[in-house]
């Protein structure tokens, strides 16, 4: 309840709350007197201006005031590193291989720390979002392309998070809901949470942090109650090495990275900064809302770090090297049919993590487990609809209500995963989070290529553009994301297994590495390699600050 309050209080503060600077500094030069009076009570009454000059640089250097009227974005893009595909991963990347991943986890957090503070920095200094640059600067063509990459990503993210909620609410009503009811359960609650988007963007922030709270909660129990070795807790986290690791590790880290870095929340967290009342014709109040974001965003993806750390501790502590018949079978669950009598390594899933937590540690924990997924599932589906809208407004130019865009990308969700669950069983409804992880991080390019080239046009954002090292680091990053795809697409055409599916495959990776290319030619461009443009066709127009914010009540 005290985390609850806490946030509470730091996610409702006012939208445009800005001390007055006069007032900030007069409490700042009276409680320096009085500490002062305390311990020298012969202490006179110091010189003002020495007091005054000392306030006002301590209070340009941080503001926690500040801070908290710049809270909000960055907690609601967190979410997107805490959905039931990032679980899943965590708890397969502990089951595979111990706590040897957990530096690919800590890495692929820091590069999607870097990659928000270009989305965020684009939506301050410009005042348009990632989708409303792509809109003015591409060609009609490429334009509806990258839309329709970027929606298949957001309509993946809610896949996934129907799976999750639905097998939450089997798992706590013990089976009594089915899989197929907790599928349509889920339409419901898309309409609770439009309905607490009535009451303003601050108080929908207030509730994400209550729900990240109670993930906290709930994987912080099951961490603690499995009590992993700390030392091999920091060892996997700080050296960046996997001794004993084969193909199957190695898959698993690349989708540690597809997992963690989600294409849509790079178009959500560009637009969510535009809630905030900032003065783009004023330099230093755009690099301080720049700071206050990057500091936010900087807390938030720590504490997703660490649940994502709590879920992969438990599973590498308590079931890696594990075999089917040391699970259920000899603890009598009633869960037992889900792992053959046989010695092969346990292979767990978010239905199956739950199960055997409750059959190492008791029904509590599996329960609480139950809890935490419902809480990534249902945080996260606010989200893509927020990531929907935008995305359809910026490149599409058509505004839709929010309730229209929820019930269009939740009803393409739910077809097939409806379809799974009705038809199938839950391991194959789980299974589908691993094909999710995959199609995410193969829309990645469709993110990363186009920040990259507008957060580096001085014609675009001035000052504020990329440096040498940004410009580097970044193409760094894409050519690695375009190596882990392309690992991807090798790794499951090859288990095709079909002349036809071979023929299919080779088409689209045709068609979508000639798509890759051409972005990432109009970024190198961007970057400074004039030369390839050749017919000098490649014109990106000087900014134009955008006053108009998007419709956010405070």
């Amino acid at each position: 309840m005290f985390l609850s309050a806490v946030w509470t209080l730091i996610l409702t503060a006012p939208i445009h709350c800005r001390a007055s600077i006069d007032e900030t500094l007069m409490q700042c030069y009276i409680s320096t007197h009085l500490m002062k009076k305390q311990t020298h009570p012969d202490h006179a009454w110091p010189e003002g201006e020495h007091i005054f000059s000392r306030c006002s640089f301590l209070g340009e250097l941080f503001s926690f005031r500040k801070l908290w009227a710049f809270t909000g974005p960055g907690f609601l893009m967190s979410i997107a590193y805490l959905d039931p595909g990032n679980i899943e991963s965590d708890l397969q990347s502990g089951a595979r291989a111990g706590f040897k991943l957990l530096w690919v986890l800590l890495g692929a957090t820091i590069i999607g720390l870097l990659l928000q503070r270009l989305a965020a920095r684009l939506g301050v200094v410009t005042g348009m979002h990632l989708a409303e640059v792509c809109n003015r600067h591409y060609p009609t063509v490429p334009r509806i392309i990258l839309w329709l990459m970027v929606e298949l990503a957001i309509i993946g993210s809610d896949m996934q998070e129907v799976i999750g909620s639905a097998i939450a609410l089997n798992l706590l009503s013990v089976g009594r809901i089915p899989l197929w009811a907790g599928v349509l359960i889920t339409i419901i609650d898309t309409f609770v949470f439009l309905f607490l988007d009535k009451y303003g963007l601050r108080k929908l922030e207030a509730f994400f942090g209550f729900l990240i709270t109670i993930m906290a909660l709930s994987f912080g129990y099951e961490y603690v109650r499995v009590a992993p070795n700390q030392g091999e807790v920091l060892k996997g986290m700080f050296v960046p090495y996997c001794s004993g690791c084969g193909p199957t590790q190695l898959e698993q880290a690349v989708g540690v990275v597809g997992a963690v870095i989600m294409p849509h929340n790079i178009y959500l967290h560009s637009a969510l900064v535009k809630s905030r009342d900032i003065n783009r014709e004023n330099k230093k109040e755009v690099k301080e809302a720049n700071k206050y974001y990057f500091i936010e965003s900087s807390i938030a993806l720590f504490v997703s770090f660490l649940i994502n750390v709590f879920v992969v501790a438990v599973f590498a502590e308590a079931f890696y090297g594990r075999t089917n018949m040391e699970v259920c079978n000899e603890t009598g669950s009633a869960h037992s049919e889900l792992f053959p009598a046989n010695n092969e390594t346990l292979e767990v899933d978010i239905y199956k993590g739950g199960v055997v937590l409750g059959c190492f540690f008791g029904p509590a924990a599996l329960y609480i487990w139950a809890i935490g997924i419902l809480a990534a599932g249902q945080s996260s589906t606010m989200t893509g609809t927020y990531s929907g809208q935008f995305v359809m407004e910026g490149f599409l130019n058509l505004r839709w209500s929010r309730f229209a865009r929820v019930l269009l990308t939740r009803s393409i969700a739910i077809f097939p995963t409806l379809l799974v669950a009705v038809f199938q069983d839950v391991q194959h409804l789980t299974g589908m989070n691993d094909f999710l992880n995959v199609l995410q991080s193969m829309q990645l390019p469709f993110a990363l290529i186009p920040i990259l080239t507008f957060t580096s046009l001085t014609s675009l954002m001035n000052d504020f553009a990329n440096g040498l090292v940004w410009k580097i680091g970044g193409g760094l990053v894409i050519l690695v994301v375009c190596a882990i795809n392309m690992y991807f697409v090798v790794v499951y055409v090859t288990a095709l297994n079909s002349i036809v599916l071979y023929v299919f495959s080779a088409l689209l990776s045709i068609a979508y590495l000639s798509f890759v290319s051409y972005l990432v030619w109009r970024c190198l461009i961007a970057l400074g390699v004039s030369r390839l443009d050749f017919r000098g066709s490649v014109q990106y127009p000087p900014a134009v600050l955008m006053d108009e914010q998007p419709e956010f009540d405070s």
